[in-house]
């Protein structure tokens, strides 16, 4: 009997650390966010350059995603899977001992290709040992639950951490998750077939391509006056980047082993996908700034009094992630994908404008709620999209353009907008910026952010089928079956 066939239980067990491994991805991510106005004053970060600490997390993400998404079809999901838990374990321990600005961006940038190694590890994983339908929808809904709730509950775990042991404490955590997670993989994870080995099968070019012009984007964007720049400085990094992007993609062409096979773009759900995960994480990094701010430069809490403020959205959002299979399964992708944009930019910017100098959280709870179903459902929506229509042999790839574009999104958002929050602001002026001041850029910050990830319903609107034409390969059997025509043994 095959292993899915013989150990339900197994696999049971199996997805819950591969949800745990999604988990460790959206903590990253997302568990700093309460402790940057400490970690600013701690080591001497300005109010714009403090973003960096999540940007650098994302360029280092985003940029990697898809050379790690070919790793992982090269030389198996299990393989990288666990190279890329030694890699959180160990960048996590550097983050939580730098004491400059530099060391922790650096430090958070590697995390982040941790990050680009374990995602499609941990999608490919999933996708390999549950076939397309009702239970690839039933496992995704769990997986994604579990992603979209860890943005949320990481700023939970941010603000509790920071306030009993200080900021270093956020990164510290990972050491020990990254510990269990590597004995639990141990004993629970497929072996893979033998390597297929060839460093032009790794597109290095490619790969430094994506990452720097990304980054030089970013870069842009986030650099102004207080990093010594001039606006000339800071839009010719933005145009150096998007030549290099352009040069990535002219790469792609030519290459014989693309990390991002241009053919899958004729895919119109993947590429549809992608044009809106870039809106969506862009909102979504958006929405956890300007709240953190508010909550606590503006109103006064403490970093655990802000931390537990974000329990509403942890709890819709994880919540909201359990609906999307039987919503999915019911309305198809383009009624669900349209719907979840709409709510979740409408809760964005209903949460922006419910604030204001001297104001009361309770104000902002109807737009936290509708932000955390919107974004509960729609981070799991996003990776069932890019699967679909996707031969089970690129699902590495696949899942991990789809990615790219999301963390790209949330660091190029991120920068663009948190410039407009602190436009006009002189944070050198004494007795500083007022409340008001604060406010006024935060509210248009975060309805921009929202009417921009609505923007995104108008792609699945108008571009996506109710239900995408199901690929070619077989997509019915066993977890068996699939390793089998992969050529990968199953554990016993």
């Amino acid at each position: 009997m095959t292993d899915t066939q013989s150990a339900p239980a197994r696999l049971g067990w199996r997805l819950a650390l591969l949800g745990f491994s999604q988990l460790l991805i959206a903590l990253d991510y997302n568990i700093v966010y309460v402790a940057l106005p400490e970690i600013g004053a701690d080591l001497g970060f300005t109010a714009q350059s403090l973003q960096w600490v999540i940007s650098a997390y994302a360029v280092g993400y985003g940029g990697l995603l898809l050379l790690g998404g070919r790793m992982v079809d090269r030389l198996g999901a299990r393989r990288v899977w666990f190279a890329a838990i030694v890699v959180y374990g160990l960048s996590s321990l550097a983050a939580g001992f730098a004491n400059t600005p530099g060391l922790l961006i650096v430090a958070r940038a590697v995390q982040g290709a941790g990050g680009a190694l374990l995602f499609p590890a941990t999608l490919t994983l999933i996708f390999i040992g549950f076939p397309e339908g009702p239970k690839r929808n039933r496992a995704l809904a769990v997986w994604g639950a579990i992603g979209g709730g860890g943005l949320a509950a990481g700023s939970i775990l941010g603000g509790l951490f920071t306030d009993w042991w200080g900021w270093e404490s956020v990164l510290f955590v990972n050491v020990p998750l990254t510990a269990i997670a590597l004995l639990v993989g141990t004993k629970l994870l497929p072996q893979d077939a033998p390597a297929q080995k060839g460093l032009r099968d790794f597109d290095v070019p490619g790969a430094l391509l994506a990452t720097v012009g990304s980054s030089l984007v970013v870069f842009g964007l986030a650099s102004g006056p207080d990093a010594g720049w001039t606006s000339v400085q800071s839009l010719g990094s933005e145009v150096l980047g998007l030549v290099l992007l352009i040069a990535f993609v002219l790469t792609e062409s030519r290459s014989r082993s693309p990390l991002m096979p241009l053919r899958l773009l004729r895919t119109r759900t993947l590429s549809v996908t992608m044009a809106v995960a870039f809106l969506f994480m862009a909102t979504l990094s958006t929405g956890y700034y300007v709240l953190t701010t508010y909550l606590q430069p503006v109103l006064g809490y403490s970093p655990i009094k802000a931390g537990l403020a974000f329990l509403p959205l942890c709890i819709f959002s994880m919540a909201a992630g359990q609906l999307t299979a039987p919503l999915l399964n019911k309305y198809g992708l383009k009624i669900v994908f349209t719907g979840t944009l709409v709510v979740n930019g409408a809760g964005v910017a209903a949460t922006a404008l419910g604030m204001s100098a001297g104001g009361s959280y309770w104000a902002l709870m109807p737009g936290i709620l509708l932000w955390g179903f919107g974004g509960g459902v729609g981070f799991t929506v996003v990776f069932a999209a890019a699967g679909m229509g996707i031969n089970p042999m690129e699902q590495g790839v696949a899942s991990s353009m789809a990615s790219t574009s999301m963390q790209i999104g949330g660091a190029v958002g991120l920068a663009a907008l948190v410039a407009v929050a602190n436009h006009g602001i002189d944070y050198d002026a004494q007795p500083g910026p007022t409340p008001v001041d604060l406010v006024d850029g935060l509210q248009l910050a975060g309805v921009i952010a929202g009417v921009v990830v609505a923007v995104g319903a108008l792609f699945t609107l108008f571009f996506l089928k109710k239900n995408p034409t199901p690929p070619e390969a077989p997509q019915d059997g066993t977890e068996a079956d699939l390793l089998a025509a992969k050529g990968t043994p199953t554990a016993g």
